[in-house]
């Protein structure tokens, strides 16, 4: 499927409040027995900036919002600083509604391709609802969903156009708290240079086609 076809062919669902219905009221997804809860979304469904992450955590699955934990705040804290309100300006949601259970001791675990695949069409859905100028994928499993590729330390920072709206793949805000150097060419100072180039082309999205006054 041509990339300019991806978000046109979800489900067509009405409305952005039908999509998060259908997503609550999910029966046969493959971790519908996991005995985790949904956890869609947070933010203005009216802005022009989405960021999509990977799956629940542990905190997320408490309290049903996507990066509420440690990795949330830093999420919040780099958004902040690049004059983003992380309330007003963004919209953020998953690549995988439930938390996967982990094992060998671990709270949970990456999704599988085969839940990655089956919560895509929902995903694309509240891309073509929300209708964003500019899409920021935090990880691998976010360009999985999305992209249809991995390899994060190679996607990031690049701009890809699809159907008049604009990704990036940035680094997983867990990531820089595994690596939290702040040296030329490490992680966090990466991050600091595409969250810039974020603003800069969201500035000029945004500016570019507001209504005349």
């Amino acid at each position: 499927m041509p990339q300019s076809d991806l978000f046109s062919a979800s489900r067509q669902y009405s409305s952005l409040e039908d999509v998060l219905n259908a997503i609550r009221g999910m029966k046969d997804d493959p971790l519908v027995n996991a005995g985790t809860n949904v956890v869609i979304s947070r933010g203005n469904p009216n802005a022009k900036l989405l960021i999509i992450g990977e799956a629940p955590g542990t905190q997320e699955n408490i309290q049903g919002k996507p990066f509420v934990g440690p990795a949330g705040q830093l999420l919040d804290k780099i958004l902040q600083a690049a004059n983003f309100d992380p309330e007003k300006d963004v919209y953020i949601t998953n690549s995988v509604f439930r938390m996967p259970p982990g094992d060998d001791g671990k709270a949970f675990r990456k999704p599988t391709d085969q839940e990655v695949e089956y919560y895509r069409p929902f995903v694309f859905e509240i891309i073509r609802l929300i209708d964003p100028r500019v899409i920021l994928l935090t990880g691998n499993v976010a360009c999985q969903s999305v992209l249809k590729k991995t390899g994060i330390t190679t996607l990031r920072g690049q701009w890809t156009q699809i159907e008049g709206r604009w990704l990036m793949p940035i680094f997983h805000p867990s990531y820089l708290l595994r690596n939290p150097s702040r040296e030329p060419h490490s992680p966090k100072a990466l991050m600091w240079d595409d969250i810039r180039e974020v603003r800069r082309k969201y500035e000029a999205l945004t500016i570019s086609t507001s209504p005349l006054p």
